[in-house]
């Protein structure tokens, strides 16, 4: 038997977007939350916003209709991101997948309803968060979903 290009994929895998609005698992999806004392749209607006310490800024980011428009806003703004910000990516989204799980009980059970199941980030052009064009890449976003998935399970056991 040959091994494909994807060789490591498991059929039982989940694929998803996390920039889907209609995606439960999406950081995209309008699911509000309380962190850090306000009220967050997504949990891609939370993120986007923790990526900077100016907060005039992290409130312009936080007043977007949608996602989509919170990761825009951010565009022109590379040199004015924290120093750490790459070290501190995977918490700060941790955190929000976290807090929007711990507050719609509905999202909370859609991902523990996926099991054990690899969670996949379905991004060909992103290397951190998602697979990577040859499913190769970080899935960085699914690895935070997956480990949100275990803190939950150990929060249902005890």
């Amino acid at each position: 038997m040959s091994e494909g290009l994807f060789a490591e994929e498991n059929i039982n895998d989940i694929f998803f977007s996390r920039h889907d609005e209609a995606e439960l698992l999406g950081s995209a999806s309008h699911h509000p939350f309380i962190l850090d004392g306000k009220e967050w749209p997504t949990a891609e607006h939370y993120y986007q916003a923790m990526l900077f310490d100016n907060d005039a800024l992290q409130d312009k980011i936080r007043s977007q209709p949608h996602a989509k428009a919170a990761i825009a806003s951010t565009k022109w703004r590379f040199f004015q991101k924290k120093k750490d910000w790459k070290k501190l990516r995977q918490v700060l989204m941790t955190r929000a997948i976290y807090t929007k799980c711990k507050t719609h009980p509905a999202v909370a059970k859609c991902l523990l309803e996926t099991g054990n199941k690899k969670l996949v980030e379905n991004s060909a052009y992103d290397y951190f968060w998602g697979c990577g064009r040859d499913r190769r890449a970080e899935n960085t976003y699914g690895k935070v979903m997956m480990n949100v998935r275990e803190k939950l399970k150990q929060e249902q056991d005890v």
